[in-house]
């Protein structure tokens, strides 16, 4: 299924890298960025994103500054398996909208030699752990927590507060539904509720 050998010989050696952090904190950014230099030094690459998420394109990761990717949009973690032939690098995007599997999915995929490179939030609406990410976090090499800027004060974001009433755990939307606030004015925000 995969290679277990480089162009040079030498066994291949593959990891897990995780960016994660709030809505509008650049994390699929830098997943594309990655995947671009991954392209750049020929590597052969596969990038998957969750069928649910359409806010902007069916089957393209588009990132808030309208860079794209061509991506497989799957319906589950375990089709990424019987995609990924032959590759170097997997990137997944929005990795919060998939089940527990998506642990399991990439940890195989890192111990066949696969570089694995995985966006999502790692809170929900509610600074609750969201998803696979939390267990994702423990099992990674490398980790990137990045943040947005709190739309109150200036200050580094790391939640993604959700302005309109709505319980769902998961709730697609952008700008109109949510905002990125710092530890402060959550909580402020969450008291005057």
């Amino acid at each position: 299924m995969f290679l277990e050998k480089s162009s040079n010989g030498n066994k291949r050696t593959g990891w897990i890298e995780v960016i994660c952090g709030s809505m509008f904190s650049g994390k699929t950014e830098e997943l594309i960025r990655r995947l671009n230099r991954a392209k750049i030094a020929q590597q052969r690459i596969e990038i998957f994103k969750p069928e649910i998420d359409k806010r902007y394109d069916d089957e393209k990761i588009i990132s808030h500054d309208e860079n794209t990717i061509n991506s497989t949009p799957v319906q589950s973690a375990s089709q990424i398996l019987f995609l990924a032939n032959e590759v170097d690098v997997v990137g997944i995007d929005e990795a919060q909208f998939f089940d527990d599997e998506l642990v399991n999915v990439c940890n195989h995929l890192a111990d066949n030699g696969v570089r694995v490179i995985v966006a999502g939030l790692d809170m929900d609406y509610l600074r609750k752990p969201f998803g696979p990410i939390p267990t994702l976090l423990a099992s990674a090499e490398y980790v990137t927590k990045v943040h947005a800027i709190c739309i109150r004060c200036g200050n580094l974001a790391q939640y993604s507060h959700r302005t309109v009433k709505d319980d769902h755990l998961v709730l697609l939307g952008e700008k109109e539904n949510y905002e990125p606030l710092c530890r402060s004015c959550f909580l402020e925000k969450s008291e005057k509720k």
